[in-house]
């Protein structure tokens, strides 16, 4: 193949969007004989989305330069400000505002009037809506969008009304930022933009749809940025947030095996690329499948990486603690937390599990001042995952001040809530405290038949400490027909294994040697025969041995 074959068919990879074969050739053809200013372009943007970075920048710079050579400066400051754009996206700062200086001194130097101007305010606009002067941050997004109509600039049109339109959302003017964010996707799925631009767009409204608890927006962007990935399978910077972003919508509908493949395949692309922000997330999301299956010693270790990660570990790690019995040590680390700033939906399901602290804690006037901020959030937004939420911790607090009837309202509407959301975990635990509150009236068959029903959910999700809770609640509980030949001691243990304790941790609290336990495992899983932990657990729940 000779090299302008192979810069011809690296052309026609990049119209194709195979990202591979396209960095591939034009990187081949450029060590052979050196590529064009358009090729340069090409095989920077190439390079970026397959996730080589250096090669990307190194393109971009060359193209940069190569612009000021041929004495077109505008397209020279284009090349910069991409430059910059794409090391602002990867987190080096520095860089990025270098390359975007650069870019504006270019145009200053020869007092030119063009779209690039347009493009240089979209970082400046980006930054006044992360520091939440919202005022400013429209002032320069329209002003960006009135250059981007005059020079007839589509893909700068598109990120403008996006940015205007996320700056009013975050404002509180939520019905005029989705209009304008929805025309914004027209842009981005007629292809006036780039694929750089593309994911930027597609995970930025995710998250403005989460934040503002529009859960069916988040559901749908996320199924349209799932289908823009697939379709690209040699694309790496946006997969990884793709695959966050799908396992929590799994966890929340109770697909716990996918959810936790996907967060585990995000780990993998986001570990490639170190420092990334979604990494955390990604173990987070595992922490809380481990926990809500019952693994608590592997919650507990993903929850630490996480944090190491730079993602917070809480509600998980303070709800861990509560599972453990470690009240305190969940009151004092959620205490602390809600002191920081957050964005309304952490806030929100920080408060839920703030509540479920604090009452834990046997603290009902605390629990009460964190409804009453719940209440005024879901006042504001009326969005149906707040409305959830807030009933359902309205409905605990109630239930703790001696309130049962109010309290029944409002965890009927809580569950009828979760249950319209296709959350079954959450419903689930809505019925348990209906059965509680049941009980409270003196309902007791009321009470069973709702721990009934929790039960069934438990059991298909497969979660164990709920399982193991909605038992001790309930009288109806039914003694096994066969203990599988185990002893008392050895069911006791077998009950402290199914909690997730490590051998360690029920010596201390049998107070006997860990040697001992050990033995006693053994025993247990050649009896019952199983070669694991997790499978004797499982054992347990389906033989109602705990």
């Amino acid at each position: 193949m000779t090299n302008d074959d192979m810069v011809a068919q690296g052309r026609e990879s990049f119209e194709r969007q195979a990202w591979g074969e396209a960095y591939a050739l034009l990187s081949g053809a450029d060590q052979a004989a050196p590529l064009g200013l358009d090729d340069l372009e090409r095989l920077a943007l190439a390079a970026a989305l397959i996730g080589k970075d250096a090669d990307s920048a190194d393109a971009g710079a060359r193209a940069h330069h190569e612009s000021l050579r041929l004495e077109d400066p505008a397209r020279a400051a284009r090349c910069a400000f991409w430059v910059g754009f794409h090391h602002l996206a990867r987190g080096d700062v520095a860089q990025g505002l270098g390359w975007l200086a650069r870019a504006a001194r270019v145009l200053e130097d020869r007092q030119l009037d063009c779209a690039e101007r347009g493009y240089l305010l979209v970082p400046l606009a980006i930054r006044a809506t992360d520091e939440g002067d919202y005022a400013a941050a429209c002032a320069t997004f329209t002003q960006a969008g009135e250059i981007a109509e005059r020079f007839g600039e589509r893909e700068l049109a598109t990120m403008a009304r996006y940015g205007r339109g996320q700056a009013l959302v975050r404002s509180g003017r939520v019905a005029d930022g989705i209009a304008l964010m929805d025309e914004a996707m027209v842009g981005i799925t007629s292809g006036d933009v780039s694929p750089t631009v593309v994911g930027a767009l597609y995970c930025s409204a995710i998250e403005v749809w989460k934040g503002i608890f529009d859960l069916r927006r988040a559901q749908e962007w996320t199924a349209a940025l799932s289908r823009w990935c697939d379709s690209q399978p040699d694309l790496v910077p946006f997969r990884g947030q793709c695959l966050v972003f799908r396992a929590e919508i799994m966890q929340l509908h109770g697909a716990w095996p996918d959810a936790m493949e996907e967060a585990l395949r995000a780990s993998e692309r986001l570990s490639d690329t170190p420092g990334h922000p979604a990494a955390g997330a990604a173990v987070y999301q595992q922490a809380e499948l481990h926990r809500l299956r019952g693994d608590l010693v592997s919650a507990e270790d993903a929850y630490r990486q996480a944090s190491q990660l730079g993602r917070s570990p809480h509600p998980g790690l303070a709800r861990l603690r509560l599972a453990q019995g470690q009240v305190e040590a969940a009151r004092v680390a959620m205490r602390g937390v809600m002191d920081e700033k957050h964005d309304p939906a952490t806030r929100a399901t920080l408060l839920l599990a703030y509540v479920e602290v604090l009452l834990a804690a046997k603290d009902v006037s605390g629990a009460r001042t964190a409804t009453d901020e719940l209440r005024a959030m879901a006042a504001e937004h009326r969005a149906p995952l707040l409305d959830a939420i807030c009933a359902q911790a309205t409905g605990a607090v109630l239930l703790a001040e001696g309130d049962p009837r109010a309290a029944l309202a409002e965890l009927r509407k809580a569950w009828r809530a979760w249950r319209q959301l296709e959350a079954p975990y959450d419903a689930g635990r809505v019925r348990v405290l209906v059965g509680l509150t049941c009980r409270a009236l003196d309902d007791e068959d009321g009470a069973e038949m709702e721990f009934d029903a929790a039960r069934s959910t438990f059991q298909q999700l497969g979660t164990a400490t709920d399982l193991m809770r909605v038992d001790e609640l309930s009288k109806a509980t039914i003694a096994p027909a066969s203990l599988g030949g185990l002893t008392a001691r050895e069911l006791q243990i077998l009950a402290l294994v199914a909690t997730g304790k490590t051998n360690r941790a029920i010596a201390a609290e049998l107070v006997i040697s860990e040697k001992t336990v050990a033995r006693h495992v053994s025993n247990i899983f050649d009896k019952i025969a199983v070669s694991s932990r997790s499978a004797a657990t499982a054992y347990a729940y389906e033989h109602k041995l705990v």
